[in-house]
């Protein structure tokens, strides 16, 4: 007996739902790591310059559902996090990725209010289970309704 997946796996794979994204990395959109991101489904949009991108997301603190920090192109983690906690400041919980080579253990919070932090080089399945961990409240949301 054989049996067959009658339902289109391309959409089914696509977890992001179009959320609105900004990718602080080099700011070029044709990278490993922003064709990963995009793959997930993702709006997404680049910087290259850490804290005019910062300033953008603090003056419309909904332009954006996700932020993602490749460290390793910023400065290092320490500055990665430092830019979170400046994230913090307004007041509105904006899920944070953080992506560095130097983390020697990936890191999933409990909590909304503290960054995912990712083992770079980065794969496919760790940058999915990053996202859905870091959106899972919104995830949560648009599955009940």
């Amino acid at each position: 007996m054989n049996l067959f997946n009658t339902f289109d796996q391309s959409a089914a794979t696509v977890v992001s739902f179009g959320v609105r994204t900004l990718l602080i990395a080099d700011g070029q959109s044709d990278t490993p790591l922003a064709r990963k991101v995009a793959g997930l489904g993702c709006q997404i949009e680049t910087a290259d310059e850490l804290y005019s991108a910062l300033d953008h997301v603090m003056d419309d603190p909904s332009a954006y559902e996700l932020v993602i920090i490749d460290c390793d192109r910023i400065g290092g983690i320490d500055l990665g996090r430092r830019a979170h906690n400046l994230l913090q400041l307004t007041q509105r919980c904006i899920p944070v990725i953080l992506i560095s080579s130097t983390c020697e253990t990936q890191i999933f919070p409990a909590t909304r209010y503290e960054p995912t932090i990712l083992r770079a080089p980065l794969s496919l399945v760790s940058l999915r289970v990053g996202f859905e961990h870091a959106m899972q409240e919104q995830l949560l949301v648009a599955r009940a309704s």
